[in-house]
């Protein structure tokens, strides 16, 4: 070996460690500076999973065995709560379940039921569904479900559907007691797809004048609204009441197409923005149907998102009118996000801004239990009796095109404002409704005599044919007495016809459905009434040119 050679042997090591120290040397001076200011060297966490990682260490080392499915649920169910009171985690077992409710149909086999003194009582089988065509009656107490007995055992509603439910094609053996029937009745019922309706009903208020109820928006809301719009218009409707109230929403596109029936080519109907969602516009197209009659739409604090939509859509757009009182003050925007496991989260992506740019959506700051008290603090400060209990701040004032003053910051405030209805003479009447007796006398009273009340073939029939005499009210007056609602002379002798309405409205229900109640307890409905007039009002100034009549 030459002598240079074994200098370089030798010398070698030492050269490598000098180039690795000045390398460590170059990377600390070119390294950005670490915030705590006495750090040599900094780690980008910012992908790094926190969550994942504490999950992984409970797993692998807690000291007891943990059910970390759980553990991982409630967490992510915390974290939601964290960001707004609207985005959701959905569990893979409550998935179908929650989304039939907007999907317009679910597959079962077709009754609506109540659960009456422990038993699951049939309100009605749903026309054309499985339980319908096998024979199963309005009164029919299911006892039996696949030789469970699923009576006197405390079940309740979610157990009870588990139970009925079932994939299209599938079978279920049932066993029902019937009244009058020595013995149980076997059924074995298909299961089938089930349409469920968001349009309660539709009918005619008066020559001209039709009502409409839309309880939600689903994927079927817009179908089913023309149909019932052109249904009315043949029968003379000039004038529609589409009624909002107690209305929580449902889907965006849905309200969009519902909006779009009332408003003109390119009217602007929503717009939606947020951080990692740009502004996307929603404008009417020229396909409406009911675009020039004269419209009224009923709200009050049941009435949220979509419905809120479409509300403020007409009022910016200066379409029609809005009465009722202040809806509740949703603007967020949820997309659905599907996980893995079948699991999902709803999550709020942007928020969405009626046509003059108002988010009506109220403010959730302190947190999910102030933000639903705050429908509790309304009747508390008394903004539900009197219009001018409601403040707003000039800095979200809006101006729509026909120069109505319209505000943001919490919901839409109706143009007529229709205060709750409230007074000492009422004391006994709210006691009656809140207790339930009231819902609870008519279910029984209809059981009993179901055989008599299958005489009246539509609502116009039972409305002529059966009243509430004297005698049934004496007999549900000592119901209430003996159920929890003492009598009350000055407030039955006050409310006595209120009463009579309404019972006779829940039993009309209990026989014909929504058909049966609607157009009876319409009667005592003040912010209904409250519409009817205005549209009369509204006719007479056509008729006369706008000119005032004395």
């Amino acid at each position: 070996m030459s002598r240079f050679k074994y200098k370089i042997t030798i010398y070698l090591p030492l050269l490598f460690a000098v180039v690795l120290i000045a390398g460590i040397l170059a990377g600390i001076r070119l390294a950005p500076k670490s915030s705590a200011g006495n750090k040599v060297y900094s780690i980008n966490l910012s992908g790094y999973n926190k969550i994942s990682d504490i999950l992984t260490l409970i797993n692998r080392d807690y000291v007891d065995t943990v059910k970390i499915d759980e553990v991982q649920e409630e967490a992510i169910t915390d974290i939601l709560a964290k960001l707004d009171p609207h985005s959701q985690y959905i569990p893979a077992k409550d998935f179908d379940l929650v989304n039939e409710q907007l999907e317009g149909n679910f597959e079962g086999i077709g009754v609506q039921f109540r659960i009456e003194k422990d038993t699951v009582m049939v309100i009605s089988p749903i026309a054309g569904g499985p339980s319908e065509k096998a024979g199963i009656r309005a009164g029919d107490r299911i006892v039996i479900v696949e030789g469970d007995t699923i009576a006197g055992v405390g079940i309740a509603n979610e157990e009870v559907m588990k139970a009925l439910k079932g994939p299209r094609g599938t079978k279920v053996n049932i066993r029902v007691f019937r009244r009058y029937e020595p013995e149980l009745l076997d059924f074995t019922l298909t299961r089938n797809v089930i349409p469920t309706y968001s349009v309660d009903i539709a009918y005619m208020v008066d020559d001209s004048t039709g009502y409409v109820k839309v309880n939600k928006f689903s994927a079927t809301t817009h179908e089913e609204l023309t149909s019932a719009l052109r249904k009315l218009k043949e029968q003379g409707m000039h004038q529609l009441i589409l009624d909002l109230r107690n209305n929580t929403g449902g889907y965006l596109q849905a309200a969009i197409m519902v909006a779009d029936e009332f408003l003109k080519d390119d009217e602007l109907i929503v717009y939606t923005e947020g951080k990692s969602r740009p502004r996307n516009y929603a404008y009417a197209t020229a396909r409406g149907n009911f675009e020039d009659e004269e419209l009224i739409i009923l709200i009050d604090e049941g009435s949220a998102s979509a419905s809120e939509i479409v509300a403020g859509a007409i009022q910016d757009n200066d379409r029609g009118t809005i009465m009722g009182r202040r809806s509740f003050g949703k603007g967020l925007v949820q997309e659905p996000m599907n996980l893995y496991d079948g699991s999902a989260i709803r999550l709020t992506v942007a928020r969405y801004y009626t046509p003059t740019g108002r988010c009506i959506q109220k403010p959730y700051d302190n947190g999910k239990e102030d933000y639903y008290k705050e429908f509790h603090n309304r009747f508390v400060n008394g903004e539900v009796l009197h219009a001018d209990s409601i403040h707003f701040s000039d800095s979200l004032k809006y101006v729509t095109p026909g120069g109505k003053v319209v505000y943001g910051g919490g919901g839409i405030m109706p143009d007529i404002f229709v205060p709750v209805e409230t007074g000492e003479n009422l004391a006994y009447y709210n006691r009656l409704i809140n207790k339930g007796v009231i819902y609870d006398f008519a279910f029984d009273y209809t059981d009993t005599h179901r055989q008599a009340l299958q005489r009246f073939a539509d609502a116009k029939a039972f409305d002529q044919g059966f009243r509430i005499d004297e005698q049934l009210l004496l007999e549900f007056i000592d119901y209430a007495d003996a159920h929890g609602v003492k009598r009350d002379a000055e407030g039955i002798a006050a409310n006595r016809e209120t009463i009579r309405t309404l019972l006779k409205a829940l039993i009309a229900r209990n026989v014909l459905d929504d058909a049966g109640f609607y157009p009876i307890y319409h009667r005592i409905d003040n912010t209904f009434q409250q519409a009817v007039k205005q549209m009369k009002k509204d006719r007479r100034k056509q008729v006369t040119g706008g000119l005032a009549v004395k």
